[in-house]
């Protein structure tokens, strides 16, 4: 319900701007998940997933939340008005409930080894692919706007390059959670 809201509901619902609702409803119902787990009792699940792996897999969730409602908002960035502020409050609030769960998980495994060699490895390795994401983006976005006719670029403001810029970086971000995940299934494996 909070990601219709956020990306596809109506304008208001009962008079209520639906994205602001639906950010709400969805970093609520995030919190509140992440909390009850963290307040299970150890069990198997622990013994398998370290730490690291946790932290990808809610990195990767919100990551992919902040760009889908990113693109889905991208006609607004065009205005360049009261929505792109909007928008931006948004993100900035998904990165707040981001940073608070975080430090919720953190705790469930305080006093016990957070990394390891392996750990590092995977981070390592992710933190390359996630570096390559990057890149390729950044270097795509120089391409298009070096080689782009002028009159084609009308959309290119500085808002616009910028916020392309903004997205990028996320791009790059939920490439490098994407890998951590995939590297810590594989050394299950």
């Amino acid at each position: 319900m909070a990601l219709w809201l956020l990306l596809a509901g109506p304008a208001d619902v009962l008079g209520v701007d639906a994205g602001k609702l639906g950010m709400a409803v969805l970093v609520t119902t995030a919190w509140l998940s992440l909390y009850a787990v963290s307040r299970l009792p150890r069990g198997q699940l622990e013994a398998v997933v370290s730490p690291g792996e946790w932290r990808a897999w809610v990195g990767f969730g919100f990551t992919l939340v902040a760009i889908v409602y990113f693109l889905s908002q991208v006609p607004v960035f065009e205005q360049n008005g009261a929505g792109a502020s909007a928008v931006a409050r948004n993100l900035v609030m998904l990165l707040v409930a981001w940073l608070l769960l975080s430090s919720v998980m953190g705790s469930r495994w305080k006093g016990a080894v957070q990394q390891d060699e392996r750990d590092l490895e995977i981070e390592k390795k992710a933190s390359a692919r996630g570096r390559s994401a990057l890149v390729f983006v950044v270097i795509a976005l120089a391409v298009m706007l070096g080689f782009s006719p002028a009159d084609r670029l009308q959309w290119a403001t500085h808002f616009m390059i910028a916020n392309l810029l903004v997205c990028a970086l996320m791009w790059g971000w939920l490439c490098e959670y994407a890998a951590t995940v995939l590297l810590y299934w594989r050394d299950r494996r």
